[in-house]
């Protein structure tokens, strides 16, 4: 059970312990002013649901919002900047507010600022970003090989052919992978799991810096096995694609836990 302000000040009274009720008092009106807020928020929210609301299109003013809602001008005020702050909502000033573009960059700025605060030496959440991406493909394989079967697709093998001779020249090729992943993820026509993947991606290219790797034959395989995923998603063979997403992301995996023990 959650313990309220009042209960904690009820113990210490209990126990005979003085009590500053100028301090309770100014945190629970610290809590009632969040509780507001979070209230605020949910009844925004709610607002852009119940009214089938896009990205772009435009929301009520303040004024307008606090009426429709039942809340103060403040908490709406202060509800408005934190969603603006998770992309929920927009603010253009002069124009007015609108529904936000619903982007994921929050999160990646806040798992990637998480991961690299813990410093050089633990970067064990990039084993977990990479565990992430893992499962997001294995999971993607049936819808990625069925909408890829039997087509043609020449920009997925060119970007395989300028990874594998970049790993070969001892170059890094992140530009390549990223729109290596992104044409595949797009074609599941998921766009919650491809912005997801995108995501983990950014976050993972993030924290990789920090390891100062070269490329070794590691990533040549990684690069190779890009390939098969694309062949194999061609041929629409689905068990042929999740071995192929396996032997890329193993190099990678190893590269850190290799990384790790030597600095253990």
């Amino acid at each position: 059970m959650t313990m309220t302000i009042d209960d904690i000040q009820s113990r210490i009274v209990s126990i005979g312990a003085p009590v500053d009720t100028a301090q309770t008092a100014q945190r629970a009106a610290v809590a009632q002013a969040s509780s507001r807020c979070e209230v605020a928020m949910d009844a925004i929210k709610s607002y852009i649901i119940r009214k089938g609301l896009k990205s772009g299109e435009p929301l009520p003013n303040e004024a307008t919002l606090c009426d429709e809602l039942g809340v103060s001008r403040s908490s709406v005020r202060e509800a408005i900047r934190k969603l603006e702050a998770l992309r929920i909502v927009s603010v253009a000033h002069g124009k007015g507010m609108f529904v936000g573009d619903m982007s994921l960059e929050p999160l990646v700025e806040t798992l990637s600022f998480r991961a690299m605060t813990d410093g050089k030496n633990d970067l064990s959440n990039l084993l977990d970003v990479i565990e992430v991406r893992r499962i997001l493909d294995l999971g993607a394989a049936g819808a990625v090989c069925a909408a890829m079967r039997g087509t043609d697709q020449p920009r997925l093998l060119e970007l395989t052919d300028r990874m594998m001779e970049a790993a070969r020249q001892g170059r890094q090729f992140m530009d390549d992978d990223i729109e290596f992943h992104s044409i595949l993820l797009r074609s599941a026509g998921n766009q919650v799991l491809s912005q997801l993947a995108n995501s983990m991606w950014l976050v993972h290219m993030a924290i990789l810096p920090q390891l100062d790797l070269s490329v070794s034959d590691d990533l040549v395989r990684s690069a190779q096995a890009h390939r098969d995923m694309a062949v194999t998603a061609m041929d629409g063979d689905v068990d042929g694609y999740r071995a192929a997403v396996i032997e890329h992301y193993a190099p990678i995996a190893s590269i850190v836990e290799t990384y790790l023990a030597q600095q253990a």
